[in-house]
């Protein structure tokens, strides 16, 4: 049976769940993407504390031994989570990981995160599959403004830069999250601020993906680097001041951590991340858009 909102609010620790000591694995199958976002650098190392960031990649098959391993050290593990350190829906991995993870452990929470370019088209594997929480990076509903934080999509084998670009992701974007949300699936949706580029915009954003049919909203501050390393991040006011504007339209998840994509444990409270991940290190992994 699918976990309604209220259900993940008590076992989700992206939802809230963190008040009950509940876990998370992420599992870094996804590598490949298919758009560039401007503030993003996938890397591998052992260090950083952000998304994009894993010790490895793992296959499909290689989850279930991951899962059964973190399993036996952190029982408190409620969510089998992909959130990349690429697009889970630029290639097929995440959904057959899902689909071994539903067969073999049916008791876990099935969270995935996606930018949303394939989101709409992908949707009826994405259900059937029977994944429980959705996360959508979406970083403005205007494509002026996303064209400043994104500058390119590979959509179906083209590429496409700018405003056209930025026009195509959201409007893949929206019509995934209603897809999704129509059938019940809970929807969490993910803003990276960045105070001189989207900050007057947060209004319209959750405005925008709480009619589409999200139930709650995640605003990250901007970690400088790539393109946008020059950018000042949000101040602690800046923040508090998005999350009330948004809260005027949607719940707001005031207690993200920037897990990296290979996370293991209770977000703040546990780590296992190297005992499970880095024996497993293999220095050949490369990143690919596409």
């Amino acid at each position: 049976m699918m976990n309604t909102y209220k259900d993940l609010q008590n076992s989700h620790p992206c939802f809230g769940g963190h008040k009950n000591n509940a876990g998370r694995i992420h599992l870094p199958v996804s590598s490949g993407c298919n758009i560039g976002c401007r503030f993003c650098d996938r890397t591998f190392n052992d260090a950083e504390e952000r998304p994009g960031v894993t010790r490895q990649l793992i296959t499909p098959e290689e989850s279930l031994d991951i899962l059964k391993e973190a399993l036996a050290i952190c029982p408190d593990i409620k969510v089998a989570g992909i959130a990349g350190p690429g697009d889970t829906l630029a290639t097929d991995y995440a959904l057959q990981t899902f689909r071994l993870v539903k067969e073999e452990y049916p008791e876990l929470i099935k969270c995935m995160s996606t930018n949303g370019l394939l989101l709409y088209e992908r949707a009826d594997e994405i259900i059937d599959v029977g994944i429980d929480s959705l996360t959508v990076t979406v970083n403005a509903v205007n494509p002026e403004i996303e064209a400043k934080l994104n500058k390119f999509i590979i959509y179906h084998g083209e590429r496409y830069e700018g405003v056209e670009a930025a026009t195509i992701l959201i409007e893949n974007q929206l019509k995934g999250i209603r897809k999704i949300a129509d059938a019940g699936i809970t929807i969490k949706i993910n803003t990276v601020l960045v105070p001189d580029i989207n900050g007057d915009h947060i209004p319209e954003i959750a405005k925008t993906v709480s009619e589409a049919g999200a139930s709650i909203y995640n605003i990250i501050p901007l970690i400088p680097q790539y393109e946008l390393s020059e950018q000042a991040p949000p101040t602690c006011i800046q923040i508090d001041e998005a999350r009330t504007k948004a809260g005027e339209y949607i719940d707001v998840f005031r207690h993200c951590q920037h897990c990296r994509a290979d996370a293991v444990g209770v977000p703040g409270k546990s780590e296992y991340g190297q005992q499970i991940y880095m024996n497993r290190v293999k220095l050949e992994d490369t990143f690919s858009h596409g």
